[in-house]
Parts: structure tokens; sequence; C-alpha cells
């Protein structure tokens, strides 16, 4: 399979099984995109019609008159001259793209559905937690899926207890596998800071006496952070995600608190001070771009002449009737969001200010394994949810939904049905996917996403989608633009 594109002036011609990329001129971008469906001729004859000027063409079918006749004009004979170049420079394309086909770096074949058919028998282990250390919040986003932090549920914080059980629970189903991932999550996990401190020092007892290591990290609105809570999350903190939409109007009118005044200033500081304090690295500004603020790429730029370096702003889910949902109306505008904010990051870089945007960051030259490529962030199996009472779901988004309750941190999983349902979904197992260009980049979307909008999670989410792939190909010229420097 390949895939063709035109982005910031490159011609980019992905090979989508191998990986290889391509960039190419006008004419081997033509050739390319003829050269499966049509002979060797029938490409010269084509090519040979689209580089040469119209009232040239009777020569070109007039071979003997072309070869010498000396009626032609010295026009028509540097004409033909210049004709028999592109006919030398087509065939000298044309034999790169055959031997490009023979090495496997263009129209290679798909060696991976038997691979992950294989893969997917083995069996699995636990190797990262979502903790929602508080059913609870201090906001009132109108986005929020988790209801204000409470999950289709009542408020809660976790106990102590609930989350040692927890640590316990990965710790036992970890298998072999050494290094394990918490992430304190909510609602707003601040709220029960003693006992993210309090867990985190647990963690660190058992690492010694299990052989293990944990990396834990935080998601945060901000309001509470102070230094003490920076101090902590400096040395204890692998990652830190930090909640703010962009502009100030923009934030406020998504993210205000419960008395309805906006969030913006009172964050916008601690969060320049907490990403200073990590010297601008492992950490995210985490913003959500909605039906409100199409132009979102003037929330990133606002928030990278902020000085952030390391921003992630991402679109909203949410359901058509909410009045602030993406449409397919607004995919367009989108795209050409995404375009300005490629073009503005090359800008940047140029000018020595230079940030990272989370949806254009792909590791060309390897990546993720490819188990990873091919069935995504590992929900339901190795990746679970855990409730302040210590019940499990598949992942964050699916918390509260009470057909995906799994089991619990005493018991473990007690649905092994449903965990097999998520074992076995994979790029493979979504009909969309199968033929989709970028299905290597995002290993097949959201399975959250997926039930949302179709009730299955082997359904793609159409919309998400089409915004990756856009995505995708902007990562892509980006690659490209830094390898021409």
């Amino acid at each position: 399979m390949v895939h063709q594109f035109k982005n910031n002036g490159y011609n980019i011609v992905l090979d989508v099984n191998s990986g290889m990329i391509h960039v190419v001129d006008d004419l081997a971008y033509d050739i390319i995109e003829m050269y499966e469906t049509h002979d060797r001729g029938s490409i010269i004859s084509a090519m040979v019609e689209k580089y040469t000027k119209p009232e040239y063409m009777r020569l070109i079918r007039e071979q003997e008159r072309a070869a010498g006749d000396d009626s032609l004009t010295e026009g028509e004979k540097d004409f033909c001259d210049d004709v028999e170049a592109l006919i030398r420079q087509i065939k000298e394309v044309l034999e790169d793209v055959e031997q490009l086909k023979k090495d496997g770096a263009l129209f290679s074949k798909d060696i991976y559905e038997e691979y992950i058919r294989d893969f997917k028998q083995r069996s699995t282990v636990v190797k990262a937690l979502c903790l929602h250390i508080a059913h609870d919040c201090n906001l009132a986003c109108k986005y929020c899926f988790a209801e204000e932090g409470e999950y289709k549920g009542h408020r809660e914080l976790m106990s102590f207890e609930v989350g040692k059980k927890a640590l316990d629970f990965l710790i036992k189903n970890s298998g072999n596998r050494k290094n394990l991932e918490v992430d304190f999550f909510g609602g707003e996990p601040l709220m029960n800071w003693q006992v993210v401190k309090d867990l985190v020092a647990y963690g660190r007892e058992q690492e010694q006496l299990h052989n293990k290591k944990f990396r834990f990290t935080l998601t945060t609105n901000g309001l509470l952070l102070n230094d003490e809570v920076m101090e902590f999350v400096n040395r204890e903190m692998s990652n830190v995600v930090l909640s703010i939409d962009g502009r100030k109007e923009v934030n406020d009118r998504m993210r205000p608190s419960r008395n309805g005044k906006g969030s913006y200033e009172l964050i916008l500081p601690k969060f320049q001070k907490l990403a200073d304090s990590r010297n601008q690295t492992n950490y995210y500004v985490r913003g959500t771009f909605t039906h409100n603020n199409l132009d979102f790429s003037e929330d990133v730029k606002h928030l990278a002449d902020l000085g952030f370096k390391q921003i992630s702003v991402e679109p909203v889910v949410a359901m058509p009737e909410d009045s602030y949902a993406i449409t397919e109306e607004d995919l367009p505008k989108l795209f050409e969001e995404y375009d300005r904010l490629a073009k503005l990051m090359l800008e940047y870089q140029k000018e020595g200010t230079d940030f990272n945007f989370f949806h254009f960051m792909l590791d060309l030259s390897g990546g993720p394994c490819v188990a990873k490529r091919l069935s995504g962030c590992g929900s339901g199996t190795e990746y679970l949810a855990v409730t302040p009472w210590g019940d499990l779901y598949p992942c964050h988004q699916f918390v509260g939904i009470p057909e995906f309750l799994m089991g619990n941190v005493e018991e473990g999983v007690k649905t092994t049905d449903l965990r097999e349902e998520f074992k076995q979904c994979n790029v493979y197992s979504k009909e969309k996917c199968r033929n989709c260009f970028a299905k290597f980049y995002c290993s097949g979307g959201c399975a959250a996403n997926s039930y949302k909008f179709h009730n299955d999670i082997n359904v793609a989410y159409d919309i998400g989608c089409a915004l990756h792939m856009k995505r995708v190909e902007c990562a892509i010229m980006l690659k490209a633009a830094a390898a021409q420097e």
C-alpha cells in the first residue's frame, strides 16, 4: 500500500507497510501514482503528454519526421531533443521505482496480519494503571467526559488502603515485567494529595522488594499547585500533564471553576513555573479544542509564545447534539489549521524558538514496537483504570459504564471474555483500518471513542480518523523538511 500527498511544497510518498518515506519531484510522484495500474508504455506516453507543451504533441506522434526531417525548425529540433531527454528521465525513474519495489521500499507486502494473529494468542500482563485518585474536581469543564469528576457515580476520594491494593494488584499481575506505570488521575488528583504522596512512598518501597520500577505520572488542572507539590512532582513524577486550553477566552469559556469564574489567570503562572523547573522537559500542557475555537493553531501559538516547549492541543470528542462538538463540516477548516500549525513550527525552528507538538511527534526511524503499532494502548489488557473504591475498567473513559466493569483490585479481573475482546482489538479487526495509510501510526484509534459513537470497540470513530490522518501527513512533512536542511 502506498499513500501519496503534497504538503508545504513537498511531494511525499509513504510506503505504508515498510514505513519508508520518499520525497520526490513531480515526475516521480506522477509515475508512482500510475505504476501499479498501468503498463510501462502507458506511463511513458502519459508523462510525455503531461510534461511537454500541447502544441508540440503532433511531433511525438510523427516519430519518422522527428527523427531528422530537414523541414523541422530549430525550435522544433530543440523540442525533440527535450522530449528524448524527458523519455530517458522517465525510464530512469521507472527503473528506480522497480528497484525500490524489489528492495521492499515501495509497494511492499503486508506481513503483519499473520503476525498480530499469532501475537494476540500470547498471555498478557498488566503493565500500567490509571488510578482515579479523586472522583471530584474543583473545575466544571463543559466538555468533561467524567461529568465534573463523578464518572456517572458519586464523589469519592481513593483511600490509601485501596491505592495500596491497586499497586499490589499491578505488581502481582505484571509477570516478569520490571518497568510499571501509574498515572494519578481524576477528577483532580491534587484534591487527594496526601494519598498520592503516600502511594508513591509505598510504591518505592515495593520496588526494592519485587525488583520493579514505578514510573509515576500526574494529570492536574493546576488550581492546587504550590511549591510543595512542585518539589515533590519534580522529584517523583516522570511526567506531568497540565490542563489548559490556550488563549484566556478559549480556556475560560470551557474550563470555568464551580463558581463560574475562569481558571486561566490562576493556573498560567503556576504552569510556567513548573515547566521551567523541569527544564521544559517531561511535561505537557494539554488542551482541548472544540467547535468554538476551530482556529486552534492560535492556541498552540499562544502557549508556545508563553514559553511552553511541550504542547498538546487535541480535538474534543463529543456527541453531535453537544453545541461544542466537532462536525464533519468543520474538517476542512481543521485540516487548514493543522497545515498552518506545521508551517508555524517550521518558522519557529528557523528562529530558534521551536517547540514540540504531541500529535506531530512521529519516530520514523523506529517508533513503537510492531505490536503496539498494531494494537494500540493495551486498554483492557495491559492497561486498566481503577476507581476510588477499587473497581477495574478497561481505561479511564470506560469508568462508570456497567458493562465494562472487569473486576476489582482484591479479586482481580473477573470478566475474562471482555479482556479477550480488548485483546483481539487491533488494526485488522477494524474494517475501516485495514486499508488506511495511517493505521500503523494510530494503531486503530481509541476503543472508547469507537464505543461512544458506534457501540462497538472495533468500529473506528470517523472524525477522529480524519483528523489523525491529517496529523500524520503534517508530521511526515515536518520530518521531510528537517531532512532537507
